[in-house]
This record gives structure tokens, sequence and C-alpha cells, in this order.
């Protein structure tokens, strides 16, 4: 199967899970009811783990084609760093959804009910929040650089085809740290939250990935049609 057949299938089955994540009661009032968050919540995070599992595959095998990414729209690929979404996107989509939902439930907050949600975030968790986006970023620009350096050197290919697979190795390299900073970003910062937060923060983020491709795909199609 290509990566291509893998992504949609991939994406067909992430429109399911995230339907159970938006029927899943919240909150959660019984002790069973917060059993079947936490085992959402892990079905989705294995799920994000077998995509990022078969495009490490992918890339070594066609690293020139996962950063060409033809499975994606226009838009989505412009948005692309290092061959998919910027792992701080997911901090900036944390404050949003938490301000949003905060601002919704202000009356409340202010005669000190708990909500329970992305709008009721401790001031340990926002901490803690605000400590993984600084290591990220410093991640982040460790890895663009890296790429930097690999952009760098590629007028010494000019002529000469003796390292070329030494660079594409590297290239391979720089992809797959950039997808395991993805990954690892949206572990932590859903280990940080509560099983109700977390349903939250995963619905958010794949309403956000749904609606930029709605968009990518629409914007293709009226430009083939033009």
């Amino acid at each position: 199967m290509t990566f291509r057949r893998f992504y949609e299938t991939w994406f067909d089955h992430l429109h399911h899970l995230v339907d159970q994540l938006t029927k899943a009661p919240r909150p959660a009032t019984t002790q069973e009811e917060s059993h079947k968050l936490l085992q959402l919540v892990h079905k989705v995070m294995t799920h994000c783990s077998e995509y990022y599992r078969v495009k490490s595959l992918a890339a070594e095998h066609d690293v020139l084609s996962v950063f060409s990414a033809p499975w994606s729209t226009s838009l989505e690929r412009s948005l692309h760093w290092i061959a998919g979404w910027r792992p701080t996107t997911v901090f900036h989509l944390v404050y949003t959804e938490s301000s949003i939902l905060f601002e919704s439930r202000i009356t409340d907050i202010l005669r000190g009910l708990r909500t329970g949600d992305l709008g009721d975030l401790s001031p340990g968790q926002f901490r803690r929040v605000s400590d993984l986006q600084c290591e990220t970023v410093e991640e982040e620009n460790a890895i663009t650089d890296e790429l930097s350096e690999w952009q760098d050197g590629a007028s010494d290919l000019i002529g000469v085809c003796s390292g070329l697979d030494r660079k594409i190795e590297q290239l391979v390299r720089i992809e797959q740290k950039a997808d395991d900073l993805r990954l690892r970003t949206i572990r932590r910062v859903v280990d940080l939250l509560t099983p109700r937060q977390a349903v939250e923060f995963l619905i958010a983020a794949a309403e956000l990935q749904f609606g930029v491709r709605e968009w990518g795909l629409n914007q293709d199609r009226q430009r083939e049609n033009v």
C-alpha cells in the first residue's frame, strides 16, 4: 500500500475516532465514563503513533516524496514545516481553546465553580505548558538549523553523485526528528491534561486539521476548474 492510500484510510478512521470523542460524556460522572474517556484518548494517540510509524518507513523509502506530500492539498503544503505541521502549533491551539472556553464560563469561574474543561487549566498546568513550549521551541530551532545546513551543502552535489546517498540519508534523519518532535509534543501535552481536557484538546486539533484540509480541497478544485 502506498503512503497516499494509507493516509486516506488513516484520515477516514480519524473522523470516526473524533466522532467517538465528541459523543463521549463530558464531564464523566462515573468511574466507568472516566475509564471510557481514557480509552478513547489512548485510541487516538495510538492512531497518531501509527501514522508516524508508517510515515517513517515511507521516508526511508522515498523521503523526497514525503517532503512533496502529494496526498496533501496546496494549502496544507504551504503550512508545512519539514514535511508536516509545526510542533509549537499545539501550544497556540491550547491557549486559544482555553481562552475561548474561559470567556464562555467566566461567570461560573468567578463564582468559584470549577468547570473542569480546557478553560479551567490550573496554574500548575499553565506553567507546565509554558515550560514545554520553551523546550519545544528550542528543539524546533535546532532541527531547522540542521535542515538549513543540509540545504547549504546542496551546491556540493552539483556535478557529482558520490555523496548523494549520504545527503538523502541525512534528510531522512532530519524528517524523522521533526516527526518525533511532533508526536512527543502531542503526547506530553495530553499527559499534563485531565481526561476531559485531553478529549477536548484532541477534538480541537482534529477539527483544525479537518478544516484546513477541506478548505484546501475546495481551493484546489476551484483552481483546476479555472
